[in-house]
């Protein structure tokens, strides 16, 4: 069943408390991008926004709504509210399950470059660098926000993301870039036509 902080918990009865329309609940939704990454989503549903497929969870003061096709990503996931210095919002995560034959450890290393070392830097341009896989020796990324459809998205990939990974992680041989860039809708940078 899914956890849901306690701090979550009263943000989530507030905003019910304030909203101008009736909530019935709180949807979440799941969709697995891969082994290493899990997207969700999560929304407030009115009387008529649930379906007879849906698995009903009760909470004290609210009720969440997730359907079958989500039930198992979102069993595993813990919901909270956090504040930080970019602002508050809801945060769901959940235990990464590892491809098969992958070493725990090279997962690891390879997400702490990431969020220590390439995330801060491309969150100042609206982007987010996200681990998608890990095959033998090859890490497969996919660049969000203003990184996606980002003219300088090859050079970031290349002179940034590669060398931090494969000097922190010596057994990574090729980093892959599995992003749909033509579907960017805000790039930070645009190379001229």
């Amino acid at each position: 069943m899914v956890t849901i902080s306690d701090t979550a918990a009263v943000k989530i009865v507030e905003l019910i408390e304030k909203s101008p329309n009736p909530v019935k609940g709180l949807r979440i939704a799941a969709s697995s991008v891969s082994p290493l990454k899990v997207d969700f989503r999560m929304a407030f549903i009115g009387d008529t926004e649930d379906t007879e497929s849906d698995q009903a969870i009760p909470f004290e003061g609210f009720t969440v709504f997730v359907d079958n096709d989500s039930s198992e990503l979102v069993e595993q996931a813990t919901v909270d509210f956090v504040e930080g210095l970019m602002g508050s919002g809801f945060k769901i995560e959940r235990p990464r399950a590892l491809p098969e034959g992958v070493d725990g450890s090279v997962v690891e290393r390879v997400q702490q470059v990431l969020d220590e070392k390439i995330n801060p830097g491309v969150a100042a341009h609206g982007g987010r660098i996200s681990l998608i896989d890990v095959k033998d020796k090859t890490v497969f990324v996919q660049l969000e926000g203003g990184c996606q459809g980002c003219g300088m998205a090859e050079v970031t990939l290349k002179q940034g993301i590669e060398v931090a990974i494969k000097e922190a992680v010596p057994e990574i041989e090729e980093i892959l870039d599995v992003t749909e860039h033509a579907d960017g809708r805000n790039p930070y940078y645009q190379a001229p036509a």
